[in-house]
């Protein structure tokens, strides 16, 4: 009797079953079709272009591995666009991170006012990145921008801090840095989580304020340092608009940055194929750097588990 019982239904829950799962997927249908005509598709076809000789004005022709042979073994600029990027994010990405823990550990502290402060420290990173952000920072480094105008005021000869091939990549550092607003409220958000018991039970055995800050701070926060670490370095990689808008990778190639270099043969000198390889190489190099970062990760990340 129970047997037939289940038989009779098997069939109604089936269809439920299927009503279930098909619902969900109806409700998820136009992020599916997002996805695959606006990302899967346009990569799929930007590593076939990888393998072509396409310009925009003629059909794509086929050429295996010439674009890459060439990338890596003849192109020197190619070579030291990657070398400058990395630089980048070697200066900008170790900054970033040390200023927004800084100014985080400033904001996490109970004071009449603070959520003003936070959103007036805030404001600026959501204009960071921005083109008006970008020829206002042209114009304050310029020759004769206003911080020159300062030193001169004040006795001192100005500086190159654009045309000088030591000074603007770390001029360009400098507006990255300014856009640590999201950084800085992820590290707070971590410093909230840590348990103010901690902090009194390292006060009674006598640690002063930076014994507990690498002692219980920094363990704790390690999680969201290394998510902020990945972040930072995905963006560094890609840094495309303040070396476009100020430099426009001057002087002499100095802030020659990799983007700026993909956008140029792309849009500039119309080699699509090979800039699709540029593409497909950077998010190698991004995907390479990602998974180091996460193997490293467990000697110096702490989990509560």
């Amino acid at each position: 009797m129970k047997n037939e019982k289940a038989k009779d239904l098997s069939p109604g829950l089936r269809k439920r079953k299927f009503k279930a799962e098909w619902e969900g997927y109806l409700y998820i249908l136009p992020w599916l079709i997002g996805f695959f005509i606006l990302t899967a598709w346009p990569m799929i076809y930007s590593l076939y272009l990888s393998f072509t000789n396409y310009s925009l004005f003629k059909a794509p022709e086929f050429v295996g591995l010439k674009n890459y042979t060439r990338m890596l073994t003849k192109d020197l600029a190619f070579q030291k666009a990657l070398v400058t990027t990395l630089k980048f994010v070697i200066l900008a990405v170790p900054l970033k991170l040390i200023f927004a823990l800084f100014v985080a550990t400033k904001m996490n502290k109970t004071v009449k006012g603070m959520s003003l402060y936070r959103t007036l420290i805030y404001i600026p990173s959501l204009l960071g990145g921005s083109v008006a952000v970008a020829v206002i920072w042209k114009n304050i480094f310029g020759v004769d921008g206003y911080i020159n105008i300062i030193l001169s005021s004040l006795g001192f000869e100005k500086i190159g801090w654009l045309t000088n091939t030591k000074m603007a990549l770390p001029t360009i550092v400098l507006l990255n840095l300014w856009q640590f607003g999201s950084s800085m409220i992820i590290f707070l958000a971590g410093l909230k989580a840590i348990p103010n018991t901690l902090y009194e039970a390292s006060g009674i055995d006598g640690a002063g304020k930076i014994r507990s800050f690498f002692t219980i701070t920094l363990p704790m926060l390690s999680p969201v340092l290394f998510f902020n670490l990945v972040y930072g370095v995905i963006g560094a990689f890609q840094q495309f608009n303040s070396a476009f808008l100020i430099t426009k990778g001057g002087p002499a190639n100095s802030t020659y940055l990799y983007a700026l270099m993909l956008y140029e043969k792309a849009f500039k000198s119309y080699e699509m194929g090979y800039a699709a390889g540029m593409a497909w190489i950077l998010l190698v190099i991004i995907g390479g750097c990602t998974g180091i970062m996460f193997l490293l990760s467990k000697f110096w990340v702490f989990y509560d588990n």
